[in-house]
C-alpha cells in the first residue's frame, strides 16, 4: 500500500517525518515514560482531522503484561486529556484488548 509508511518510533520521539492521518499504537503504551508530553509531540505531527488508536491489553485479560502495566479506558484518556485528546470511539470486539480512538 503506498499510502501506507510503518514508523518505527521510540520512548522519547514518534519519529515521524511529516504529518500524518493516523497514529496507531499497539500493545506498547505502557512502555513510554511520559505520555502526555510524548503524545503531545505526536499530535504536532498529526493533520488537523487526524486521529490516535491506541490497541492495548486490558486489565484482567488473560495475557499481556502484567497488571500493573495495564491500564483502564478512564486512566488512559485522562493522560491523552493532557496532551489535547478527546476520545471519539472505544471499540470493543478485541477479546484481549482495547482499542480506543482519539481526535483533537
Amino acid at each position: 500500500l503506498t499510502q501506507v509508511v510503518a514508523v518505527q518510533a521510540s520512548a522519547t520521539t514518534p519519529n515521524l517525518p511529516e504529518p500524518v492521518d493516523v497514529v496507531l499504537v499497539v500493545d506498547t503504551y505502557h512502555h513510554i515514560p511520559n505520555r502526555p508530553a510524548y503524545f503531545r509531540d505526536i499530535r504536532k505531527s498529526m493533520k488537523p482531522s487526524g486521529r490516535l488508536a491506541i490497541v492495548d491489553f486490558r486489565k484482567g485479560a488473560p495475557s499481556g503484561p502484567p497488571e500493573e502495566f495495564r491500564f483502564t479506558p478512564e486512566q488512559i484518556t485522562a493522560e491523552l486529556k493532557q496532551a489535547g485528546f478527546s476520545l471519539q470511539t472505544q471499540h470493543d470486539f478485541l477479546p484481549r484488548q482495547l482499542f480506543l480512538i482519539y481526535t483533537f
